[in-house]
Parts: structure tokens; sequence; C-alpha cells
């Protein structure tokens, strides 16, 4: 794995609980703050997903606006309206 150094400014706060953190799973500050942004990315990544599927399904279906979707809540919680199923 290639690396490249980056130099950052954090609180030390922030530092403190870094350190207290890595020393518990036997890691180095790197390697720790390594970790926690490749999750944050995936993370980021998997939200950024979920939100474009949405945004696909609401046009497929005719919902433009947050209001479109209360209706809609509001409808199924009163029994008004039936969830489709989509294969």
């Amino acid at each position: 794995m290639q690396t490249q150094t980056l130099n950052i400014a954090l609180p030390k706060e922030l530092v403190k609980q870094v350190d207290k953190v890595a020393a518990k799973e036997f890691r180095n500050r790197s390697e720790l703050i390594r970790e926690v942004l490749r999750i944050y990315l995936e993370d980021k990544n998997e939200w950024e997903e979920i939100f474009r599927l949405g945004e696909i399904t609401m046009k497929r279906i005719g919902i433009k606006s947050e209001k479109d979707i209360d209706k809609i809540v509001l409808e199924y919680r009163h029994g008004r309206r039936k969830i489709k199923s989509t294969p």
C-alpha cells in the first residue's frame, strides 16, 4: 500500500480520545485514524447510494415533494393505502 503523509490539526481533547482508543486496540494513531476514515467513507458512499435509489424510486412512482411522502405515510397508517411491493 502506498502511503502519503498528511499534517492535520486536531483539538487536544480529540487527540487524547484517539490515543486512548488506539492504546486499547493495540494500534497507533495512524492505524486508528486510517480505519476511522475508511469506515466513514464507506458509510458515506452507502448513504449516497441509498439516497440515489430513493430518488429513482420517487421519480418512478411520481413523488415530487416531502408533502407527497407525508400524505402517503398518513394514508398508509390509517389503512387507506397499500404499499405496492416491487420485484
